[in-house]
């Protein structure tokens, strides 16, 4: 099958190589004409593991292509996949600027007929733009062409977006049009042989999907930051709590970890957003603006630890940073809690020598301008002449490190951390001070 994906970014890239990977010959349009010259030399912009073999292998064999010729991609597709950004407005709105742009390249281009296939992260209501904007266009020609218009938002989690697309739990599509609902199904057939996960409704519906899934989610994260601070103040242990209600099948285990709270660029962009929507439709979305508030709230806990035990002023005093990306497994910093920590004890006079194991440069470009703050080249190295450690980002290289080395290495033997990566009771066992999320009871009181 011809698909055209519009957006060679976080999605759209991914999108484009999994289809590709089908067997389906795919083009890749974007008017980044940098970001296309790195595809074309097989250079991959984002990191995402597994992503640079799959677009490789199939750009080699021909299948995968880049383009930044907006009529040739628009000639090519049956299916036109829009995999845009939409970055929050100033009123935390989703823009549509881009999307619609594609929608009107698309009106402006065709010659037969499309299914347009939304797979940007888009507000209730995007499809019917999407679809008058290709009328606009095609009125502008004069000519009448059939076209539909379809929703099927993306569920990709960063770190692990090839595993999520080529083995999906679901695959929501919003879909009017019993063609393009064919067409839907043939494409994702290859991703669902021994289980058909495909779930088809109203276009609105799968739309409000999307924004409703990555809520919930957030919303777990947040309640399990607000209970560990709880946890703190009547001695309980917030790990075996996450146990104990984990259990629950009606719970279930994921996304209660408590931390130093969520960033990327879907929890933050889509809670706002949906806020928004929910405001503009006169039904104020109370719990999703406690789950924002809670999370701003979160980032700032480490900052509080650090200066309840060093003193608000920070002047004189270097500090490890271990993990700047929002998440293990990716380089973006989009929303990180690291931002939030280092700028705020920047502000309090400290030093900060930080590393990541793949975010350092995308560190680098997003912190620059910030004083104080230097890139070291290890963990370890990030340790030297500091006075403590703080834990930002739970890569799995910082889960068993050295700790006698740690204890030796800071000038005082502190760990703050924000993921809880290790048992106090081991901590307490090499020395070391520890002051984890929510673990008060997690230590005797002697500790």
């Amino acid at each position: 099958m011809k698909i055209t994906v519009v957006g060679a970014g976080y999605v759209g890239l991914v999108t484009g190589a999994c289809l590709a990977e089908m067997g389906n010959h795919v083009v890749c349009l974007d008017v980044d004409a940098r970001k296309i010259a790195m595809l074309q030399r097989g250079e991959i912009p984002i990191h995402e593991p597994g992503l640079d073999a799959v677009v490789q292998r199939n750009a080699a064999a021909g299948r995968l292509q880049f383009t930044t010729d907006v009529a040739a991609a628009v000639g090519h597709g049956t299916l036109q996949f829009i995999g845009v950004g939409t970055p929050p407005d100033e009123d935390g709105s989703a823009d549509l600027q881009y999307v619609l742009a594609a929608a009107r390249n698309i009106g402006r281009h065709m010659t037969d007929y499309k299914v347009v296939v939304d797979k940007s992260t888009v507000p209730v209501g995007t499809a019917d733009k999407v679809r008058a904007a290709i009328a606009e266009e095609l009125a502008a020609r004069n000519l009448q062409m059939d076209y539909a218009v379809v929703s099927n938002p993306e569920f990709l989690k960063e770190g692990a977006a090839v595993d999520d697309f080529m083995r999906p739990d679901r695959v929501v599509v919003g879909s009017d049009d019993e063609r393009a609902s064919l067409l839907m199904r043939a494409v994702y057939a290859p991703f669902m042989r021994n289980h058909d996960k495909l779930i088809v409704m109203d276009v609105r519906s799968a739309e409000f999907t999307k924004y409703a899934a990555n809520a919930m989610l957030a919303t777990r994260i947040s309640f399990m930051n607000e209970l560990a601070l709880l946890a703190e103040r009547v001695g309980a242990d917030i790990e075996l709590v996450r146990k104990g209600i984990g259990s629950d099948p009606r719970i279930g285990t994921h996304f209660l970890y408590a931390g130093a709270g969520y960033g990327g660029s879907c929890f933050p962009k889509d809670v706002k957003a949906l806020i928004h929507i929910g405001a503009d439709n006169g039904v104020p979305l109370q719990v999703l603006n406690a789950v924002e508030a809670a999370n701003e709230r979160q980032k700032h806990v480490l900052v509080e630890r650090v200066t309840a035990r060093f003193g608000e002023d920070l002047s004189g005093r270097t500090l490890a940073v271990w993990g700047l990306a929002f998440k293990p497994n990716t380089d973006d910093m989009r929303e990180a809690p690291s931002r939030v920590v280092i700028a705020e004890l920047v502000k309090r006079g400290a030093k900060i020598q930080a590393y990541d194991p793949v975010a350092m440069e995308e560190a680098k470009r997003v912190l620059e301008g910030v004083p104080g703050v230097s890139f070291v080249a290890g963990q370890q190295a990030a340790l030297e002449g500091a006075d403590a450690l703080l834990i930002v980002t739970e890569w799995k290289e910082f889960r068993n490190p050295d700790f006698e080395f740690i204890k030796a290495t800071l000038k005082q033997p502190v760990i703050f951390d924000g993921r809880n990566l290790y048992e106090p009771a081991l901590m307490k066992a090499f020395g070391l001070e520890y002051l984890a999320i929510g673990r008060a009871a997690a230590l005797p009181a002697d500790a």
